[in-house]
């Protein structure tokens, strides 16, 4: 019993702060009118990049990242892990529908589905940041939110956090107003910390370091990002209590 409710800490901390398909989500037609079709190149080409996921150095699943262009200046971004431990399992995917206009990421949908030992999960989120209101799918509620300047899903402050590095190398500091699964809403904020060179299985890659550190969690998660591939993060390691949760190193790439 303690084993399991370790390896359930361990994935859950894992898909927290990372990222079975689930369906595409269906936008409601009346929600907001969506913004002209890009017609330039975007900054992020579409892609899908697969990682090894390790814990104390042993491999223990795969991850994929990927990013599609949809209609009507929509985004799928898209994360999953499948795990396998021990007597452990666990498949987790996350998909965020967005659109990006001017490299600002606006959510529309958030879709968060779990399966393995222990209980399953889903959740579906559809968001109208113009009125300011969320629909949570599942319970058929709608809640009113309370934010200034721009609102992230748990997936999509991701994909703003790249685009940032893209369009600002420079900058040190990373805070980002997200919506949890609950409706609360939470800054997660990122410190520059360093430059590295990896060696990762896709190969040699020069990156700069970010670190979040969640106090009163004892909590520190450090994220590496490869300025040669478009800021692609390429790994990812946490902490907790001083001991190690887990590590994901990017393994392939390909873009579409």
């Amino acid at each position: 019993m303690r084993i399991t409710s370790l390896l359930l800490s361990v994935v859950t901390a894992l898909s927290a702060a990372l990222f079975i398909f689930p369906s595409q989500a269906q936008l409601p037609s009346s929600s907001v009118t969506p913004p002209e079709k890009i017609t330039s190149t975007p900054l992020i080409p579409a892609y899908r990049a697969t990682y090894t996921l390790l814990h104390k150095s042993d491999p223990v699943g795969t991850a994929i990242r990927e990013l599609t262009y949809l209609e009507n200046n929509k985004v799928k971004y898209h994360y999953e892990t499948d795990i396998s431990w021990l007597i452990f399992s666990d498949k987790r995917s996350e998909t965020a529908i967005v659109s990006i206009d001017n490299n600002k990421v606006t959510p529309w949908q958030y879709d968060y589905e779990r399966e393995g030992t222990g209980r399953d999960k889903r959740y579906q989120w559809q968001y109208n940041l113009t009125e300011k209101t969320a629909l949570d799918l599942k319970k058929d509620k709608k809640i009113t939110l309370d934010f200034t300047d721009g609102l992230f899903d748990k997936l999509s402050y991701h994909l703003q956090n790249r685009l940032d590095l893209i369009t600002n190398p420079e900058q040190k500091q990373f805070i980002y107003p997200v919506i949890s699964t609950s409706g609360s809403i939470k800054d997660y904020q990122y410190q520059y910390d360093d430059t590295e060179t990896l060696t990762l299985p896709f190969g040699l890659v020069n990156t700069i370091r970010l670190k979040r550190e969640v106090i009163e969690k004892k909590r520190i998660t450090y994220a590496w990002f490869a300025p040669e591939l478009n800021y692609l993060l390429v790994k990812l390691y946490q902490i907790k209590d001083g001991e190690e949760q887990f590590e994901a190193q990017l393994l392939t790439l390909e873009t579409k």
